[in-house]
């Protein structure tokens, strides 16, 4: 099982000594001010605050600080009071964690009754003005937030970007098993050092011999636990054969363990690699399933990028689900979604049971592989292909729609949706197209596009949205 756990953000607060005869208790009120709103935003991130940031030195000890605390995501800059940019200058120099500027101040409005203390304690703005300018002279990438803390808005974009930070500094040690390729698939091929030099990404070639050397140490409990796992998740078909389900159940177990003591945060196999070993007698679908659920990275057919952009999925969105785009529907103005047995079944709509079926599966020339079966939970989605371009380039491609309420589709045996784009189908699939945009992809519940290009700015990857 992959713990999912909240980002944790560094806060630094700026401001300055020159305030302090005229206001002796400023210190302790902007640092009062600066534990309000990391306690109006405890839902969404674990906040560190160290003090106030009140000359250089204090600056460029807590970025330090920060940089040195393995973990800490992200640094949230707020401005106390004004204070010279360019005493921020050398701290951000030395700088390796993504950065944001929360403008905004104690008071949401200016009153009659306000004064010069309050004035004072209110004054982040023309200290943001003067240290953005900095940092947009240094050319440093840094989203900026405008608003009234206690607001939903200024909250929601913290989370954005807490998320965002937190995936950024998790892409710089994903490490991608792959078992084999499918020749000649085009969009799944790229140069892996341009990878772990652009994103961080390591993928390793395995072999399904290493897969096995754990496959025949599985134990009957261990058998039997997924299967009690599975009979609180999905409905079992009767007509499923016991033999075939325990197999289904060890290569699970097989896998998994081989994923936690290699250290992989993701894996993909190609189905022939699984055939040509000769000592399994049904693909792993039930395992890829499940494992997605669990919160690893999945792609088919050795796409090692989708199961970067999956695992990525999982920490920006509640639950990344690996699909592709099947066939396109302009009546319903959406695509069809789906793929050839594998989804993480933590994004099916809640109102009707998901199946684990006996299922005949010609792929791979194998025995019937137990296949989890579901339709996705209707609503806003988000769908998103990494995609590789020459020179050892990438691009997030990215597309926002909403999920349809469907029928069910009794003869597709495999997990599916309708996706509707917010652009119509002919418009997103021409853009799609003309960017590139690989076919697997990963498929998240709700919104999350402003994540991925929060995301896309930290790790330095054009971003397009279709």
């Amino acid at each position: 099982m992959v713990n999912k756990k909240k980002p944790t953000i560094g806060v630094l607060g700026i401001m300055q000594q020159l305030y302090d005869k005229t206001y002796p208790n400023i210190v302790e009120t902007q640092s009062n001010y600066v534990k309000d709103v990391i306690k109006e935003l405890g839902d969404i991130a674990v906040f560190k605050f160290i003090k106030p940031a009140r000359k250089r030195e204090d600056i460029e000890e807590i970025v330090e600080t920060y940089n040195n605390d393995k973990e800490i995501d992200g640094i949230m800059i707020m401005m106390l009071t004004y204070s010279p940019s360019q005493r921020i200058v050398s701290a951000l120099k030395k700088n390796n964690l993504p950065i944001m500027l929360a403008n905004i101040q104690p008071l949401p409005s200016v009153t009659k009754e306000w004064n010069m203390k309050l004035l004072t304690y209110n004054q982040g703005i023309h200290g943001a003005q003067d240290n953005m300018n900095a940092i947009v002279r240094l050319g440093i990438t840094c989203p900026v937030v405008t608003g009234n803390w206690k607001e939903e808005e200024f909250k929601c974009f913290v989370k954005d970007w807490s998320l965002a930070a937190q995936a950024a500094k998790a892409c710089k040690n994903l490490k991608i098993a792959v078992v084999g390729r499918m020749p000649g698939m085009g969009d799944i091929t790229f140069d892996s050092s341009a990878l772990l030099k652009k994103l961080g990404v390591e993928v390793v070639d395995e072999s399904m011999g290493k897969i096995y050397s754990y496959f025949e140490k599985v134990t009957k409990k261990e058998i039997e636990d997924v299967k009690a796992e599975n009979a609180k998740n999905f409905e079992i078909d009767p007509k499923l054969k016991e033999d075939q389900y325990d197999f289904a159940a060890k290569f699970q177990v097989a896998i998994e363990k081989f994923l936690e003591d290699n250290k992989y945060d993701g894996y993909s196999i190609y189905f022939d690699s699984v055939k040509d070993d000769g000592r399994f007698k049904q693909l792993p679908l039930m395992a890829a399933s499940n494992l997605m659920a669990k919160g690893y990275g999945y792609g088919a057919e050795g796409d090692a990028l989708a199961a970067t952009v999956v695992k990525i999925g999982h920490i920006l969105g509640n639950s990344g689900h690996f699909t592709e785009m099947y066939a396109m529907d302009f009546e319903r103005d959406s695509v069809f979604m789906s793929h050839m047995g594998e989804g993480n079944w933590q994004v099916a709509r809640k109102d009707k049971p998901i199946k684990l079926i006996d299922r005949f599966l010609g792929i791979g020339d194998l025995n019937n592989p137990p296949t989890v079966v579901f339709n996705v939970q209707p609503g806003e989605g988000t769908i998103t292909s990494l995609a590789p371009l020459s020179e050892g380039n990438f691009r997030l491609v990215v597309s926002k729609g909403e999920v349809i309420d469907s029928e069910n589709y009794p003869n597709v045996e495999m997990p599916y949706f309708h996706f509707k784009p917010d652009t119509g189908v002919r418009t997103t699939m021409t853009n799609w197209l003309k960017n590139g945009g690989t076919h697997h992809q990963c498929f998240n519940i709700g919104d999350i596009t402003r994540r991925w290009e929060l995301f896309a700015k930290m790790v330095g990857t054009e971003y397009v949205r279709v």
